[in-house]
């Protein structure tokens, strides 16, 4: 640069001529022409380019980089999967060269896609209790022994950065009506907004601008909750960037390899209380020298205190069969037998299913998860319902399937009375004891009757009635002012006088 500057000055102010410059500086005097003619201010290099392992498999990374381009995000290879299939043909490079070409040609895919000023953003700023953002993610991990693919309810907070996670096996209505009570009670209260993208468990339709078609039942629990919900652009992820963020910070750090766990209520209880321990240890990008647990304290008091939880619930009307049986999810649950071949409205919980008959709750099931959909589905039966058809058929007591869960004690009772005659429409009544009296005051009556040697319908009555007999009062105790001065005897000579009295009149 100094001696360029010098050439520029003796040259174009000092009128010096060419030779004499090239005399005085050593240099040709083709080389003081060029930088004179081309009025070069800084001198610049030429741009070499350097030989590299990948020259040869150019062509080749960039194909696939095209086509991994056109998949779905979720089912494109990583870029160690294309450095491991490049060494396969013979590549012999680092890994660090693979990446950065990569690098290099997203960036120019999407400079010519859209432009420099589409990738500029606004840095947004939010007031303590303002806003919320949500999401899902997907992700794999091992419950009771097997792979399990989860669905995971991400929740953060727009000012403190605090986050929250639930895992769900399905991101039905249900599952999220319960994330979002499960993130509040967690926050501490409900900020005044919820920031979301167009999911279809909140969205029926998507119309111009801002102009959003809403599922009925989640505009239910954002009244039942009072917060405003705001959706997103369509494809426009940046809108609410900082869920997004915490997705992927997820992915990589907390779900990256996640220990294995007996339940899905296990792993919940797990998830919990590493987010609460993540407010602890980590800083606030903003406010760095307070941790996000301290901001989210500082934001509590501009919450809304949390109500009591939405009843949130998807109602379905389902037809029961002839033998008891609805459907649902493949698979198929037990219904008392007097609503056989009637249609019941079926209330789908995260956990539980719940049968309402009359305006009222007949019946009530663990809900079961059927990952394999090309596998039969189970048959959840409750052997209660069974019992009124069971007084009219009593054989059915020997080869029914839902009396195989009967309760042990029930199972060696049935054993014991079978082989006697009438001996199924005596177990047929004591069965149908539990409609009327306490199951387990039953189930004790039973094993009374069994420890006997002899059990039989009247010795299982008979102990009954002695475990619901109330107890005796305790004696009373009278004060000393309500004392008998003379306190009555029992004298039965006395009736001998009168008899005597008698004989001699």
């Amino acid at each position: 640069m100094a001696l360029l500057s010098v050439i520029r000055r003796w040259h174009l102010r000092d009128g010096m001529p060419i030779r004499e410059i090239a005399r005085r500086t050593g240099l040709s005097r083709n080389t003081v022409r060029k930088y004179l003619a081309g009025k070069v201010v800084e001198p610049t290099y030429p741009s070499r380019k350097s030989p590299s392992k990948l020259d040869d498999y150019e062509e080749t990374l960039t194909s696939w980089l095209f086509r991994e381009s056109r998949r779905h995000r979720k089912q494109r290879r990583t870029v160690k999967q294309l450095h491991r299939d490049l060494i396969v043909l013979g590549y012999t490079g680092s890994y660090d060269r693979v990446a950065a070409f990569s690098r290099q040609w997203r960036q120019t895919q999407q400079d010519a896609k859209l432009g420099a000023g589409k990738r500029a953003f606004v840095p947004l700023q939010f007031a303590p209790g303002e806003a919320f953002q949500f999401d899902w993610s997907e992700d794999w991990v091992k419950i009771n022994g097997v792979s399990t693919k989860l669905q995971i309810a991400h929740f953060k907070l727009s000012y403190s950065r605090a986050f929250f996670m639930r895992a769900y096996l399905t991101q039905s209505h249900e599952m999220l009506f319960d994330a979002h009570y499960h993130a509040f009670t967690a926050f501490g209260g409900i900020p005044e907004r919820g920031i979301y993208d167009n999911m279809k468990t909140a969205v029926d339709k998507v119309g111009r601008g801002k102009q959003r078609t809403v599922n009925k039942r989640f505009y239910a629990m954002v009244s039942h909750y009072l917060y405003e919900a705001e959706f997103c652009n369509p494809a426009a992820g940046w809108e609410k960037g900082q869920i997004e963020k915490a997705v992927q910070d997820a992915r990589h750090g907390l779900w990256y390899d996640p220990p294995p766990f007996k339940s899905l209520d296990e792993l919940n209880q797990w998830l919990q209380e590493r987010c609460q321990a993540q407010w602890q240890e980590s800083a606030h990008p903003q406010l760095k020298a307070r941790s996000l647990a301290q901001c989210l304290e500082d934001e509590r008091p501009q919450l809304m205190p949390v109500p009591a939880a939405f009843d949130g619930f998807i109602e379905h009307s389902k037809r029961v069969s002839s033998t008891c049986l609805m459907t649902f999810e493949h698979n198929r649950y037990s219904v008392p037998a007097t609503f056989a071949n009637r249609v019941i409205s079926l209330r789908v919980y995260p956990q539980r299913l719940v049968i309402v008959a009359e305006a009222q709750v007949v019946a009530e099931h663990v809900r079961v998860f059927n990952r394999d959909k090309s596998a039969p589905g189970q048959t959840v039966f409750d052997w209660r319902h069974y019992l009124s058809v069971l007084q009219r058929k009593p054989g059915a007591l020997r080869n029914g399937a839902p009396f195989l869960a009967l309760p042990d004690s029930f199972r060696q009772l049935r054993s014991r009375l079978i082989k006697r005659p009438g001996g199924d429409r005596e177990i047929v009544d004591i069965l149908a004891l539990v409609l009327l009296h306490d199951e387990q005051l039953v189930e004790q009556a039973v094993v009374r009757a069994l420890e006997s040697g002899e059990p039989s319908k009247q010795h299982v009555l008979n102990c009954l009635s002695r475990l619901e007999e109330p107890p005796r009062p305790e004696p009373l105790k009278p004060p000393p002012a309500l004392k008998l001065a003379n306190e009555p005897k029992a004298d039965t000579a006395r009736y001998d006088k009168l008899r005597s009295t008698h004989y001699e009149t």
